[in-house]
């Protein structure tokens, strides 16, 4: 069984407890204006151009067989309508200007990816997530990934938006050591505008997972100007206080990098912002939080 991936990040510290593999499958049925991963929404391969590295060789152009690259003296364009993510364009390119984000790997694969940092594992209590994207796009090699990551031993977290068939997560509920929760907006309306779907099935599925005993992060990304206003942040904290297997609220703050990926793959990201959050509002969004909830509260 083979999945998308267009990611594996090795020695991560903020997936999880302790130093961890993540993850990233491709497919996301959310589409959120502050994305920091646009490349994993599509659930399919797509091309990636770091244009700071292209010389103008051409040696894309000659590669490429449905004649997506033209060049000019100083312009490289992609039509990315043309364009079938076959990779001929990477392999030729002698600069690593383009990649290709979205690679078939089996369990096998992954698994040996993974158990390269097992020693780590065991002293920092890490272990591998699985992220995306959302994984539940990518059920069934989901479900086999936490399977087989299982037996071997392995500490096991998935992040997920939660909108997703409850069903599912029952399925993989005993191979999940702790459900990272994205919370991204409280008022239904305004999720809805910045992610493109209702948080009414995310906020039921939420109860359900606590109900089955599984333990959970709240990962809540907070964006200055979309949901930082203070009625948002009371609401994390009284849903973190009705939930009885949570471990900690994880606050995610803003930065522009997905602005940059999203040009990367000919996109343009709805969030305009290019300031990185500063450590003083992150504390002041934490100490609001903090003081509202029993629950540990920290920077993810």
């Amino acid at each position: 069984m083979k999945g998308l991936i267009f990611a594996i990040e090795r020695c991560s510290l903020h997936d999880g407890p302790g130093l961890r593999t993540t993850v990233f499958l491709k497919g996301c049925p959310l589409h959120c204006h502050w994305c920091h991963n646009p490349e994993s929404q599509s659930s399919y391969p797509e091309l990636y151009f770091l244009h700071e590295k292209c010389t103008l060789c051409g040696a894309c152009v000659k590669a490429c067989p449905k004649k997506c690259h033209s060049l000019s003296v100083s312009n490289h364009d992609i039509n990315r309508v043309l364009c079938a993510a076959c990779g001929c364009c990477v392999s030729a390119c002698p600069n690593s200007a383009l990649e290709l984000k979205g690679n078939q790997m089996d369990v096998w694969e992954v698994l040996e990816e993974v158990e390269k940092d097992r020693d780590f594992y065991v002293e920092s209590g890490g272990g591998m997530t699985i992220s995306g994207g959302e994984p539940m796009m990518q059920y069934e090699f989901t479900a086999e990934l936490l399977a087989q990551s299982k037996k071997r031993g392995l500490h096991n977290c998935i992040e997920t938006s939660g909108f997703a068939p409850m069903e599912r997560y029952l399925k993989i509920r005993d191979d999940v050591d702790i459900f990272l929760y994205d919370i991204k907006e409280s008022d239904p309306k305004r999720h809805l505008k910045y992610t493109g779907v209702d948080n009414r099935q995310i906020m039921e599925n939420l109860f359900e997972i606590d109900k089955m005993g599984s333990k959970s992060i709240l990962r809540c990304p907070i964006i200055p100007g979309l949901n930082d206003r203070e009625s948002h942040l009371e609401e994390i904290a009284k849903l973190a206080g009705k939930l009885k297997n949570i471990v900690e609220i994880n606050v995610m703050p803003y930065h522009p990098m997905g602005k940059a990926k999203s040009g990367r793959i000919g996109k343009k990201q709805p969030h305009e912002s290019n300031d990185f959050t500063e450590n003083e509002k992150v504390e002041k969004w934490i100490g609001f939080i903090g003081v509202r909830t029993t629950v540990p509260v920290k920077k993810g």
